[in-house]
């Protein structure tokens, strides 16, 4: 098994909600660490012995994690003109955290596998009081990841409020399992 080196900083341990809800996740199963960053979820994961795509558009922060058979980099622009590049393939876990772009919300709940699972959080009306985001656009309306993924899955748990730890914020967290058949 590689060695992965593991950050100290209170910004490169996994989300709280993360490391609650993983063990959802089928061990032999893929996961999408979507917007992954600088992979505190991709390492988490990989150290759970989980296979992760790590997708961002700058993945130069990934470079100190071995490569092995359960890890695959992907840098790509979300946001940008270029198509989904996941159209054909479906995930056992999807993991996003801090980010959002709610053109992406249906391409989530179509790649999620039969009996996948969900984890996303992310920031909410409200947290500009606390720091950035503050640009509406940039922050969840209330209740709006159980709007959006509550009507074609099966919640597991939801919260929405302040959290202290990384640092005070107004957050939204999801935990879904997809109980029916492949959205397309």
């Amino acid at each position: 098994m590689a060695i992965i080196r593991k950050h100290t900083s209170n910004y490169s341990k996994p989300s709280e909600w993360v490391r609650k809800y993983a063990n959802l996740i089928s061990q032999g199963g893929a996961v999408l660490d979507l917007a992954c960053g600088r992979g505190r979820h991709t390492r988490f994961l990989l150290e759970r012995g989980i296979k992760v795509i790590a997708l961002d558009y700058d993945i130069s922060q990934l470079k100190d994690i071995p490569e092995t058979e359960n890890l695959k980099t992907i840098e790509h622009d979300l946001e940008g003109s270029s198509p989904w590049p996941f159209s054909s393939q479906a995930f056992d876990g999807i993991v996003v955290v801090n980010y959002l772009y709610r053109p992406l919300f249906s391409k989530i709940l179509a790649s999620l596998a039969p009996k996948g699972v969900l984890i996303y959080q992310t920031f909410a009306v409200g947290n500009e009081k606390y720091g950035r985001p503050r640009n509406p656009e940039y922050l969840l309306s209330n209740d709006e990841l159980l709007k959006v993924f509550g009507k074609h899955l099966h919640v597991v748990r939801y919260s929405h409020g302040f959290i202290k730890q990384p640092s005070p914020a107004i957050m939204q967290s999801i935990c879904c399992i997809n109980d029916k058949p492949l959205i397309n």
